[in-house]
């Protein structure tokens, strides 16, 4: 499971992330309370929630994807649904992640 801080103007909101993965995500979605569910490509399931203004999300594998396309395809589709829902890019995440470890 892993924890995103969400950027000034994006709003944590369970059916903004809704759309953002409807987007992302062209595969069946499922709304459980305030989870959002879907599976896609090489990821059996992903899991979003928002909690205390942070974004969380919770990926399980499908270990039996062995096609490269499927699995770069999977991972952009990821990058670009963390990108929209979260407001920061893959670089500024990790910078993010880091501050946090380290203030721990």
């Amino acid at each position: 499971m892993q924890k995103y801080k969400l950027k000034r103007g994006f709003k944590p909101e369970v059916d903004r992330i809704y759309s953002v993965m409807q987007e992302c995500f062209p595969t069946e979605i499922s709304l459980n309370g305030d989870h959002v569910e879907t599976s896609y490509g090489a990821m059996s399931k992903i899991t979003v929630w928002i909690e205390n203004k942070m974004l969380f999300v919770d990926t399980v594998s499908d270990v039996t994807v062995r096609d490269d396309g499927i699995i770069l395809q999977t991972n952009k589709a990821y990058r670009d649904f963390l990108l929209k829902a979260t407001g920061y890019t893959a670089k500024e995440r990790l910078k993010h992640a880091k501050k946090e470890v380290g203030e721990e």
